[in-house]
């Protein structure tokens, strides 16, 4: 296996950061999904302001994944107030777990959420969340396979295309 490295994102990342934002969005979901819907959530969702904002949120950390200093995947974790929605002092988010496509299958994403569920133990929260799209069958049979457990559902925007996401959440002992 590879070696990867784990490291916390700051100002100076910022281009990367949209960078892979766009790159993995895109790699997971343009195929899917009509490319209006996908370029105006991209303008908006990684335009420069929004993943400043999103750097310097006091309760929101994000993290590169690196194999021999090559950004290949991201994860952005968030906290209390910045949860997009239980906004639960308890528990951890994780808003983004991404991993560019040629590196799928290498266990990026497995440290990336280790990374997190280390975090959340770490603050001593009682579970971690995320929403995951319905027909996203790779990352629900993911997340299912390190414990957690479908509770809900709610809308996300795509662009103007109001899609389904599955809510899951694993409680942490």
């Amino acid at each position: 296996m590879e070696n990867i490295q784990i490291k916390e994102v700051t100002f100076k990342d910022i281009d990367q950061l949209q960078q892979i934002g766009k790159q993995t969005f895109t790699d997971t979901f343009g195929s899917q999904n009509s490319p209006a819907f996908m370029e105006e959530y991209l303008k908006k969702s990684f335009s420069r302001d929004k993943v400043s904002e999103e750097i310097s949120d006091k309760n929101s950390e994000i993290y590169f994944a690196e194999i021999d200093k090559n950004i290949v995947g991201y994860l952005k974790v968030n906290f209390d107030q910045s949860q997009t929605e239980l906004k639960d002092r308890n528990a951890l988010e994780i808003e983004r777990l991404y991993v560019i496509k040629k590196y799928l299958g290498k266990k990026i994403g497995q440290a990336l959420y280790d990374k997190a569920i280390n975090i959340a133990r770490h603050k001593n929260l009682q579970y971690v969340w995320l929403g995951v799209w319905e027909e996203n069958p790779r990352a629900i049979r993911f997340y299912e396979k390190n414990g957690f457990e479908k509770f809900d559902k709610h809308i996300f925007d795509l662009g103007g295309d109001k899609q389904t996401d599955i809510l899951m959440k694993k409680v942490l002992n």
